[in-house]
């Protein structure tokens, strides 16, 4: 698979896109105001797979918490989680404070310079690691994120899906030719710019680009037609049986296995009716009543769960005692907990649903 530009003018794409984005890119995002690695590199956590918009005040609330790499380094992993609630994609956020450790530990909380140094700590990928590499030291790296893959697919007529390995290496190679000698901070930051902005993945502003004089995709009308989507292919489905147990004000949660599908966040215990009277028994409960939830679905990237739910009112008798990796969560903590995100909707619906427990 060739690209339609074998020999693509990079001068003129590299000085196109650095004056646009020096006259029309984005200046005033929180993360730009610092040369600060670790700054850098959490904005470029957050901002994967994440809308600047969503990404705004989470990094802002983070950074108060921990300011810096020293601090989030030496926090425990619970903190970090909540601070990442509603954020989604919860491996970042896990990566982020094995990365932090990492860095302390063994370059004595200061990021290293290299890409591919970088590229070696944990949740830190090739494209990542340049981009961090660029905005904190000016290093000369080439990205490639889902954004500007789909501006080089446009520009230079590449078809085939970007995540195939062919088509992904071939990307690298017209990526790292394309990269100016000097103003390497505007250059990639107009790369992401200009993909978040104008051409985004559907309906493009070409009116508006740089680079539409360059552009096969502008020139042929087919924008729609790259890059190539995904190739689809079916689902798996799982199914799970949920327990809520709680008294109405507050409910019983459990910590998660630190790897794996929601690892380290607070979830619900798993089971049916016998299960429940067991926790119930467990905790010091008296069960007054268990009624079904509406079941709910929700698609993960590699699999959909159907989630079932039995709500259990109970009646605890003296201070509510957990186990060691449970707790009772307060229903007025739901939003500040770190919760996955379709646990939270259960706990919603199920405040919403139950009654006061009869005394």
């Amino acid at each position: 698979m060739e690209t339609a530009c074998k020999n693509p003018d990079s001068a003129a794409f590299s000085g196109r896109l650095i004056a646009w984005q020096k006259r029309h890119g984005r200046h005033g995002l929180p993360w730009q105001k610092s040369r600060d690695a670790y700054r850098v590199w959490l904005s470029e956590i957050m901002l994967q797979q994440t809308q600047v918009n969503t990404v705004i005040p989470y990094y802002e609330r983070f950074l108060e918490r921990f300011p810096t790499i020293q601090d989030l380094a030496e926090a425990p992993l619970e903190p970090v989680l909540e601070l990442w609630s509603g954020l989604g994609y919860y491996a970042r956020a896990r990566n982020l404070h094995s990365c932090a450790r990492k860095v302390l530990s063994g370059f004595c909380g200061v990021f290293p310079e290299k890409p591919d140094e970088i590229a070696a700590l944990p949740g830190i990928g090739k494209s990542t690691a340049a981009a961090i590499a660029v905005f904190s030291r000016g290093v000369r790296a080439a990205i490639l994120d889902g954004n500007v893959k789909r501006v080089l697919a446009r520009c230079f007529g590449i078809e085939g899906f970007p995540g195939a390995v062919k088509v992904e290496r071939e990307m690298w190679a017209l990526a790292e030719s394309l990269l100016p000698d000097k103003e390497i901070e505007s250059y990639t930051q107009g790369l992401m710019d200009l993909g978040a902005t104008v051409c985004t993945r559907t309906k493009p502003v070409c009116s508006v680009c740089p680079l539409k004089a360059l552009c096969v995709a502008c020139r042929e009308g087919s924008q729609n037609k790259l890059p190539a989507a995904r190739p689809k292919k079916k689902l798996p489905e799982r199914e799970v049986d949920f327990l809520i147990l709680s008294d109405g004000q507050r409910v019983l949660l459990e910590r998660r296995p630190p790897l794996g599908i929601w690892g380290g966040l607070l979830g619900l215990p798993e089971g049916g009716v016998a299960e429940a009277r067991n926790y119930a028994a467990q905790h010091g409960c008296r069960l007054l009543e268990m009624r079904a939830l509406a079941s709910l679905r929700h698609t993960f990237s590699h699999f959909r769960l159907d989630m079932h739910c039995l709500l259990c009112l109970v009646e605890i008798k003296g201070h509510p005692a957990a186990e060691s990796g449970r707790e009772w969560l307060d229903y007025n903590d739901i939003d500040s907990a770190a919760l996955p995100a379709p646990v939270r909707r259960l706990l919603k619906i199920a405040q919403n649903t139950e009654v006061s427990p009869r005394r």
